[in-house]
């Protein structure tokens, strides 16, 4: 379990990255109301994507671990055609009504063609959804990792030949989605095979309905939070600022991946050692330490992004080019968001075990609903910092959310003395970035107050004397290898 775990972790991760590489390649070659409309119509598809599924993955997980309705094949066989039945229809609805959906999203007859596209990559991963689910089911972690990335692979390196190579603009961007959605269901034509059945059993099919149905509520909510900013931008401003806004949010995507690499071990470990006398002690250490991590991340990053974006480092090209530095403003923001995020998946360990998780729905449609408000508030004065501050915003409310459930049931006793200190230094040595020139030594500027924000934890006493002598045991340790280093081991070593 913990192996694939760790699979499913460590490919999400690298899936994550690898879409990321695209960034750089979009803002360098499109212009930013390009990629402002990629991004809008994008977002649709996310919301799509809960539409089309309509729980069945979910449904189908739940029936197949407790085999209450027919057998594995025939639980996988009704899911898979019922999604793969409505996929088709919908999607041929969309391409029937392109011309409507145009007006309706404001892009002109010429970008006919991602619609058709549009739809087709909503249909190919909506038939997807059950076969992987039962790679998962199946514990082929493998598999279904390779596949996933192979997928991700492929969309990355027809979006570099289309765009970079034949010149096909934000159409080869979606062309590259349906290739490699095609390609990802070919791959997954070996499970479908092995699966399907066509036995009939009465109440199977209602009662999968019954149980995926009630998810796409929250799953909507899930998906306002994470991508509802990019419509309403762009109905309150225009597609360049859109473009902009996403160029300079996926930026936020180092700090996100601490999180989830954080996410995909802290779950399986809160679970393991649950029950131990003091698991309750051992989870608020880990919330004062990780809270420690992001928060010097989150100053690393806020310091150096603009230094690192503007890098040179392909034939002259940096990461994102002089038409989209006026957003880096909003990284910080998108950086303590993700910050937030993280929050949220410590605290919510009291919640899985002690078996709370209706209340989580209730958490994120709360989220959803201030983003949404904070989105129209926000950005007619702010304009996409309004954008980022909302999602700032929802984050904050659903670990407020989280906490307030968690220590309902399952109450710890959180550091916060510990972690106000952390606060503290960090919104110092924040505002003095902020509010203080650094005119030609900007680098040794930003260094020194990297240098003041330890020096501010050491002087606050943050650190526990057991800590700083574990800290000095690790210098000496090391001291003692590299004064080793020439000399070779033992060969009884």
């Amino acid at each position: 379990m913990g192996t694939d775990t760790a699979v499913y972790g460590v490919s999400t991760i690298l899936g994550r990255f690898l879409t990321f590489l695209l960034t750089p390649i979009y803002a360098n070659i499109l212009d930013p109301s390009d990629l402002g409309i990629v991004a809008t119509v994008y977002a649709y598809v996310a919301f799509m994507n809960v539409v089309y599924g309509y729980g069945m993955e979910s449904a189908y997980m739940k029936y197949t671990a407790t085999a209450a309705l027919g057998s594995k094949k025939e639980i996988f066989t009704f899911p898979f055609l019922s999604v793969t039945a409505t996929s088709l229809s919908f999607s041929a609805i969309i391409s029937l009504q392109s011309d409507g959906i145009l007006r309706l999203i404001n892009l002109s007859p010429s970008e006919d063609a991602i619609i058709h596209y549009a739809a087709l990559i909503l249909c190919l991963d909506a038939v997807a959804l059950v076969p992987f689910a039962s790679l998962r089911m199946a514990g082929k972690a493998k598999r279904f990792a390779f596949i996933k990335l192979a997928g991700i692979g492929l969309n990355v390196v027809c979006n570099v030949l289309l765009l970079v190579k034949y010149h096909m603009g934000i159409e080869g961007i979606f062309l590259s989605g349906v290739i490699s959605s095609a390609f990802t269901l070919v791959l997954l034509l070996p499970t479908v095979a092995s699966n399907i059945s066509f036995a009939w059993v009465d109440g199977l099919y209602k009662a999968l309905l019954y149980f995926g149905l009630p998810t796409v509520p929250a799953g909507i909510a899930s998906m306002m939070i994470q991508v509802i900013n990019r419509p309403i931008l762009e109905a309150l401003t225009n597609k360049t600022t859109v473009g902009v806004f996403q160029a300079n949010y996926r930026l936020g995507i180092f700090m996100m991946l601490i999180v989830s690499m954080f996410d995909f071990a802290w779950r399986p470990f809160f679970l393991s050692h649950a029950h131990e006398p003091d698991a309750k002690q051992m989870f608020a250490r880990i919330l004062t330490y990780f809270v420690l991590l992001v928060t010097g991340a989150f100053l690393v990053m806020s310091f150096f992004v603009e230094d690192v974006v503007k890098i040179p480092i392909l034939l002259g090209h940096s990461i994102l080019p002089p038409p989209y530095w006026e957003g880096l403003s909003i990284v910080p923001v998108i950086l303590l968001a993700y910050v937030f995020l993280g929050f949220s998946n410590n605290l919510v360990a009291g919640i899985y075990i002690e078996k709370q998780t209706k209340y989580l729905p209730i958490v994120t449609i709360a989220g959803a609903a201030v983003n949404v408000a904070a989105n129209y508030i926000l950005i007619p004065m702010m304009g996409m910092m309004g954008a980022a501050v909302a999602t700032l915003l929802s984050y904050v409310i659903m670990s407020l959310g989280v906490y307030v459930i968690a220590q309902r049931f399952y109450f710890i006793q959180y550091e916060f003395g510990r972690i106000g200190k952390i606060a503290i230094a960090a919104l110092v040595v924040f505002c003095l970035y902020m509010f203080m020139p650094t005119g030609p030594f900007a680098l040794v500027w930003k260094c020194g107050l990297l240098l003041l924000f330890v020096f501010m934890m050491y002087r606050m006493k943050f650190f526990e004397p057991e800590e700083l002598k574990w800290i000095a045991r690790l210098f000496k340790v090391r001291g003692r290898q590299e004064g080793r280093a020439d000399i070779p081991p033992d060969d009884g070593v």
